[in-house]
This record gives C-alpha cells, structure tokens and sequence, in this order.
C-alpha cells in the first residue's frame, strides 16, 4: 500500500503540473477523423509518467482506461450566432452557385422503403463529401454552438445539435449542393423536397430504446422522410440501429408519443421482424417517421471511436404547417416564421432543396433571419404545462437506455 508521503506526492504532481503529466479535469482536445490528440505540449499519454505513477501507488502494472473520443464542452467554450469555418466544397463545386449534384435510386429501393418503412442506400456519398462533412463535424465540435448545450450537457451524445444547418453554413451548404434533395424527392415520389428539420449527432451515449420519432418538424409524418447520412464505420458489437420492418403500417402507436413498448397490443405482426443496419461511411439510411426503431449504445457508455451522423426530417412536396404548439413535437419548430396551421409549408425557416435551394431563402439564412427566437420558444413551449402535454413530452425520457430489456433484441 502507498505510504502518506507517496500519496502526497502525487497529489502535488497532479495539482502543479495538470498540463504537463495528463491529469487534467479539463484538457483540450482537438478531434480527428479516428481519435482524439492532446494539445500542443501535452505528454499525458506519456509511457514513463504512467509507470511512475503506478510505481509510487504501489500498482505492478499501470491501469488502461476506456477514454471518450470527445469531451463534453467548458461552458465558456460554446459559441452563438453563425458560423462559417470556410470548407471548400468537393468535386469543384462553386458555393451558391453550382446546381446540386444528382444520383439515381433505383425502383427497387424505393419500393423498399414503401414496404418494409426502412431503406439503406450504400455507399451514396464518395469520400471526398465524407471527408468535407468530417470536417464540418470536426470544426462543429471544436467550436461548439450554444443551442448544442441542452442536448451535450445532458450527456445523451456526445455532441448534438438541432437545426445545424441554420447557424452553420457547411451544413446549409450541403443540402444546397449534394445530391440529398434528389434521392429524397425520388424516395419520397415527389418533385420537391424541403428540410423540415435536421441534427447532427454525434455518439449517442446511452441509446436510444424502441420508439418513433416525433422531432420532425411542423408535418405530420406522412408529410415526411426521415434520413440519415453516416460518416464512420459502426462498431460490430453496438450503435446500429434496429428497426421493426414495416412497423410504419402500424395504428397503435399515436403519432405523438415516442417511447414505443412492442409487446404492446397491435404490434404483435412486427415486433419479431428486426432489420439491422451496420451502416459505413457515405451510407444514407431513409425510413418512414413511423417506422419503430431503436440503437443500443456502448454499456459503459462510453465511444472511443466516433458515430458522426448528419440526420434530419425532409418534407415532400404539398406539405403544410402544422402548429405543434402544446406537444413534444413543437421542440423542433422554434423559431419565429409567422406561420399559421394549415399554411403551405414555404418558409426560408424550411428551405427548398429540391430542384435546387432558392436564393431568397440563402440569403435570409445568411443573414441571421432563420433562427430560434426567445419569445417564440417561451410562448411555444409554454403549451408543454399541461398535464397531458407533459406526460407525452417526457415519454421521450423513457426512450433513454444502452440496452433494451426486450426479448429477442
């Protein structure tokens, strides 16, 4: 056993040189495509200061720990307003001014999605725009955006934040410019496509148990297409989500609730027929809003490698506003458009990105009209104090868990 002296000595170690022997509340750490790298100066991961310290603790080996790929931001460190971190886009394109790239989806694929409510699409995006959204995602984390803190304090991932692409121009840049709004519009059977709502996440710490999803923006899910554009390789072991296959015909789960319990009655047809998609980067995964699904997270919680994701609700064609005020739903929907129930769902707040983005719409994004407004989330989420409203709001915490206790899963 360590004597008082060796004790005391490694307290003084670790409270005098915190940047200099890797025993650091809070180091800085800059994220890369496959780890994570300390800070310039930086030796904690130092051979010689391991075995000292184990030596004067009395330990024959030193201990290897599991060490999260990201760490959660300083509260000094989150930033507001719009961000611009000036990535080039790939394949030559010209910002806001090169048409959107385009990419065939077969038939096939299509009448997939419409029968089981769940498609994957392999290998849509090359490497050269996983490489440019690793890099947006890198930068994002790096500076992170106050309307990340809720979510990442939380610590249900790593890193999310909602509505990305309205304070980062990388993100916005993407959906004016890839082929995403032409796969969704032929998925969907449709000639125009609009972002109803997006997130980017990045590792989900405790999983996410069976539910549907009702953070889809102001439509009702038949209104919409949810997707999911992959930048890493899944672990073989967790973080591939699960889906029950078409599970989207079901009339039992209400369109608000999220938490999904598949023993329930009316589920009976489904809740054995599971589809796993171990996903890769440039993948794009795209379901029905009512497709029940879940991912299961590392046990301990904690990813040493990244699951960056770029997710999100499309919405078709001849969608309208649905004024979700009152319900969980309304969390994706904060800001201040003017719209009422029952309006065509035409707003730069929900921009075009097919047949291509409108310049009007850009714009107003490029100059901060598009955003979440204080008093609209007060008067909007004012709705959630009711009882009823409450209960279906905090059925998203149900949801949270590595693991289902499901038979079967």
């Amino acid at each position: 056993m360590a004597s008082a002296r060796q004790i005391f000595l490694v307290i003084c170690l670790v409270t005098l040189c915190p940047s200099g022997l890797g025993f650091q509340f809070s180091p800085f750490v800059r994220r890369t495509g496959q780890g994570l790298t300390k800070s310039a100066g930086s030796t904690g991961h130092d051979p010689a200061v391991r075995i000292l310290s184990a030596s004067l603790l009395g330990a024959e080996e030193p201990m290897k720990r599991k060490q999260k790929v990201l760490r959660e931001p300083a509260l000094w460190e989150y930033n507001f307003g719009l961000q611009d971190h000036g990535i080039a886009l790939p394949h030559g394109l010209q910002e806001r001014e090169s048409p959107p790239e385009t990419y065939s989806v077969s038939e096939a694929d299509i009448q997939t999605l419409e029968r089981d409510g769940v498609v994957l699409l392999k290998g849509v995006f090359d490497a050269e725009w996983v490489e440019y959204m690793r890099t947006a995602t890198e930068k994002q984390t790096d500076n992170p955006h106050f309307w990340s803190f809720a979510g990442t304090a939380s610590k249900l991932y790593d890193y999310i934040q909602r509505n990305v692409w309205q304070t980062n121009k990388a993100f916005a840049n993407f959906y004016y410019h890839s082929a995403v709004g032409d796969i969704l519009r032929q998925m969907g059977r449709c000639s125009e496509i609009r972002l109803s709502t997006d997130l980017l996440m990045v590792n989900p710490n405790k999983g996410f148990k069976w539910h549907q999803d009702n953070q889809n923006g102001p439509i009702v899910p038949e209104e919409g297409l949810r997707f999911w554009i992959t930048m890493d390789t899944t672990p073989a072991d967790y973080g591939s989500p699960v889906y029950l296959k078409g599970s989207h015909e079901n009339t039992c789960v209400s369109e608000e609730a999220v938490f999904v319990d598949i023993e329930m009655e009316g589920l009976e047809k489904w809740k054995d027929q599971q589809l796993s998609f171990r996903t890769n980067p440039g993948d794009m995964l795209i379901w029905h809003p009512k497709t029940v699904h879940k991912i299961d997270g590392p046990a301990d919680g904690i990813w040493d490698t990244y699951r960056r994701v770029l997710g999100g609700t499309a919405a078709k064609e001849g969608s309208l506003y649905h004024d979700k005020t009152g319900s969980g739903g309304v969390l994706s929907d904060l800001g201040r458009h003017g719209m009422k129930d029952g309006d065509d769902l035409n707003s730069p707040f929900f921009p075009k990105i097919y047949p291509r983005y409108e310049e009007g719409e850009a714009r107003a994004r490029d100059e901060g009209v598009v955003g979440r407004n204080p008093r609209d989330i007060i008067s909007k989420l004012g709705g959630l104090a009711g009882s009823a409203a409450g209960n279906r709001f905090f059925s998203f915490f149900q949801v949270l868990g590595s693991k289902s206790k499901h038979p079967g899963t």
